[in-house]
């Protein structure tokens, strides 16, 4: 076995040397970002069939000739202490939009190569003539302005992640993870990882948090104000945590009993919030000066306001299945310090454990300069359905009867599955209470989460 893992955001195990699908490969990696190939295994990592240096190398050569412009990888030893590959193919994030000779322009999106469309395509290449700010060098650094115990702590934390030793010399390393250039100046994403002082340089990488006592921007009594304020700077791993800190010490808790055990509940799920942190932290726009991430805490929801719009070709319509960096080097080092679990299902557990606290799902808003998650404290009614209540559907939507039913029972309830469908229509097949389902979905009114026996389906 080569690995554990399965294909992934960064890792694609392809069964043989197939230049079509190796070319397909490198377009979606280097439009997204980055990630290693590793030839002759299946999805499972297991190992199929044995390839030289020689045919692997030219296998990459007649792929790269596929894509336009070409792109560029390298071959790497691989850890093969195991048993594994001799090599793998590194490819590094394009500043340059790439396709394949049909015209074909692919990303990488949870493990699966996919097709963007004409929209899409323009604001990816848009997005990538804005240039690389993170790489872009800090006037006045020096390796003096990084903390060594920070790089100590990663390198710790990247150590336990991939379970292998980090060999050789730390600026090499530095160097090779984008903090240090060729000449070890310190990079925008260094001095944001690994800094001192990190708002010496960029007063704007900051976070601020507001609490209010109510659902407006106003102090107790009516007047402009607030309840606490506090101002949250060092490097970004120190920001995550300081502001999750600081919004865990104003949540409230309730409790559930089950049986005779009494639990204790956060006002909100905590992988939500700090999966929201995470995400602003990681794609917000640092070219942005003048203002900083700000966590706006009101007595019915939160809200975690990110400068800068939507990155890439990502919308509000794509943003559950799509995934796209701003800050390929900042999410890859805060992915090694293990504060992002896998690369783009952050959205997809945000929703499930919303929804499974009885929330509404979170909600999005895009503006041109900025980017907000919206979190709601409210619960949704949980009790029985009745079908004396009125069926209504959203306007302008063409359902059956028995969508109808299903629409009002997500409406009581927050969510239906297909044992509650079933449950509703008795007389009907599975196979048609699940086509009625996808159908919805396709329509852009239900959203599917989770998996197999643990699906279920929320209003979009």
């Amino acid at each position: 076995m080569v690995t554990s893992r399965t294909n992934s955001q960064l890792l694609a195990l392809l069964p043989d040397l197939d230049s079509q699908r190796i070319a397909e490969t490198l377009v979606a990696f280097a439009n997204s970002d980055g990630g290693m190939i590793v030839l002759g295994y299946d999805t499972r990592g297991k190992e199929l069939m044995r390839a030289t240096p020689e045919d692997i190398e030219s296998a990459l050569r007649e792929a790269a000739r596929l894509c336009k412009p070409p792109v560029h990888a390298s071959l790497e030893p691989a850890d093969s202490s195991g048993g594994g590959p001799a090599l793998v193919i590194r490819v590094p994030r394009s500043q340059d939009l790439h396709s394949l000779e049909d015209g074909r322009v692919l990303v990488r999106v949870a493990g699966e190569n996919r097709p963007l469309t004409g929209d899409q395509i323009r604001n990816l290449a848009t997005s990538k003539a804005t240039g690389d700010f993170e790489a872009e060098l800090v006037a006045g650094a020096s390796f003096d302005d990084f903390d060594p115990a920070m790089i100590d702590e990663y390198i710790a934390k990247r150590e336990d992640r991939t379970r292998r030793k980090v060999l050789g010399d730390k600026q090499q390393l530095l160097r090779d993870v984008g903090a240090l250039d060729h000449r070890g100046q310190p990079t925008v994403a260094g001095i944001l990882l690994f800094g001192k002082n990190p708002q010496a340089f960029m007063p704007q990488s900051g976070v601020v948090f507001v609490k209010f006592p109510g659902v407006e921007p106003r102090a107790d009594g009516g007047a402009f104000g607030y309840g606490r304020r506090e101002e949250i700077n060092g490097p970004l791993a120190r920001i995550i945590e300081r502001s999750w800190q600081v919004v865990l010490e104003e949540m409230r808790v309730g409790a559930v009993v089950t049986g005779l055990e009494r639990q204790d509940v956060l006002e909100y799920p905590e992988f939500a919030v700090r999966e929201s942190l995470v995400n602003a932290v990681c794609h917000r726009d640092y070219r942005l000066r003048g203002r900083r991430i700000e966590i706006r805490k009101f007595s019915d929801r939160m809200e975690i306001i990110s400068p800068g719009g939507l990155a890439g070709y990502i919308t509000l319509d794509n943003i559950i299945e799509e995934h796209f960096s701003r800050n390929p080097r900042i999410v890859q080092g805060l992915f090694q310090w293990g504060y992002i679990e896998e690369l783009g299902l952050g959205i997809d557990r945000m929703i499930e454990d919303m929804t499974a606290y009885g929330h509404p799902p979170p909600k999005f808003n895009a503006p041109a300069h900025n980017f907000t998650v919206v979190l709601s404290n409210h619960r949704e009614r949980r009790g029985h359905f009745s079908i004396t209540t009125p069926l209504t559907t959203p306007e302008g939507l063409t359902v059956n009867e028995r969508q109808a039913r299903a629409l009002q029972y997500i409406r009581d309830h927050g969510r239906i599955t297909n044992r509650d469908y079933q449950a509703l229509c008795p007389d009907v097949t599975a196979e048609t209470l699940r086509t009625d389902l996808v159908d919805m979905v396709e329509k852009g009114v239900l959203m599917r989460i989770g998996e197999k026996k643990g699906t279920y389906y929320i209003l979009k």
